[in-house]
Order: C-alpha cells, then structure tokens, then sequence
C-alpha cells in the first residue's frame, strides 16, 4: 500500500502543534498560579505582617495546597523577597530612565518627579510601615527590602553624575539628593499630612534638583 506522505506530515504537524499548545498551556497556568500566591503574601505580608503571615493562610488565600506554594518558594523570606520584585516591575520604576534625557537639569527633575512618586506610593508606604514595625525582630526583611531598588538607583545616579559632571566621589552627595527627595514621606506615612499632589511633587523635585547641582558645582 502507498502511503501518502503529505498526509503523514500533516498528522506529525498536528501533533506537534497540539502538543506545543498543551505545554504552552501548563507554562501559562503555572505563570497564573505564582501570580495569584504572590498577590495572596503580599496581601497577607501588608494586612498581618511578616511574622503573622502564615504560608497556610496565603495558600488558602491564592486558592492553592501549601505544597504548591513551597513548589515555587522554599522559604518565607524568598516569597517576601519575590513579592518585593512584582510590586517593582508593577510600578514600571522607569525613572532611572529619565536620566537618559539630553537636558541635565530635566533628566535630574523627571527623575526627582518618579521617584517620589514610587516613595508615596500607598504599596511603598505599606512596605515600610512593615519594616518599621517587625524589622528590628525580622532583620531579613530589612535586607530584603533595601536589595532592591536602593543600590541600582545609587549606580545609576553616580554614573549620571560622572558622565554629566566629570565628577567621581559624589556618594555623599547622592545620598543627600536622594533624602532631600524622600523627605514629605515621614511626615505622610505618619498621617502628619496628606500626600503630596502633583504640583506639590513637581515643586518639590525642582527645588531639590537646584539644591543638588548647586552641591555639585562647589
């Protein structure tokens, strides 16, 4: 019997095709589920705090076996550093991005502009409030929080400065931009006063970046 050999590489595509779909499927369920038990600890890691988040509850809460949740983090800590790097890439913390601009002193402000932003953020001030609270006890979560963000944001300002300035040794500097920058968030996260509006942000960026290049021109 002949066999026809157009037919025969038609059934093997199919299968191929319906076996790449299936797997396609499995990976996107398995996305699907980090993203429901990240969700579930950082609602439980903000509402109970780090010690009274339990990894029962956040199974329970992400709808999945605590099994699972050990399947994709060993550890408590590893899942609250996990949480830490959603809520980054959610934010889109594209600020770093600005210092791309020709202008000096617009890179500097559109800078100042998102990152202040990023540090009133309701997400971020839960975040600390939770430091604030069980850091001392749980100096891991310290660790966790400050490995993100802190030490890119630095390097990329110190090579910014570098590059702009011709100017080495502005660690002091930079750290006095950044507090400067920070400064209305004890005040909010103390219920002192209400969070910043945009023009109050944009106000206080420009006033921070003039102060800062007049550190960088003594």
């Amino acid at each position: 019997m002949r066999v026809n050999r157009n037919h025969t590489y038609w059934y093997v595509f199919c299968g191929v095709s319906d076996k790449m779909g299936e797997m396609k499927k499995i990976e996107q369920n398995k996305l699907q589920k980090r993203d429901n038990i990240l969700k579930a600890a950082q609602e439980m890691f903000q509402t109970s705090g780090f010690v009274g988040a339990s990894m029962d509850k956040i199974a329970e809460t992400a709808g999945v076996t605590k099994q699972t949740v050990y399947r994709y983090f060993s550890t408590k800590e590893e899942l609250f550093q996990a949480t830490l790097e959603a809520q980054r890439l959610r934010a889109n913390e594209r600020f770093l991005d600005a210092l791309q601009l020709a202008d000096t002193q617009q890179a500097l402000t559109a800078f100042a502009v998102g990152f202040i932003k990023r540090h009133l953020s309701q997400e971020h001030l839960a975040n600390i409030r939770l430091l604030v609270a069980e850091g001392p006890s749980v100096p891991e979560i310290t660790r966790a929080f400050y490995a993100f963000g802190s030490e890119k944001t630095q390097d990329g300002l110190v090579q910014f400065v570098e590059e702009r300035f011709q100017r080495q040794d502005v660690d002091d500097e930079i750290k006095a931009f950044v507090s400067m920058l920070i400064a209305p968030r004890m005040p909010v996260l103390t219920g002192l006063r209400e969070p910043l509006c945009e023009a109050e942000i944009k106000t206080h960026a420009d006033k921070t970046v003039r102060m800062f290049l007049k550190l960088l021109d003594n």
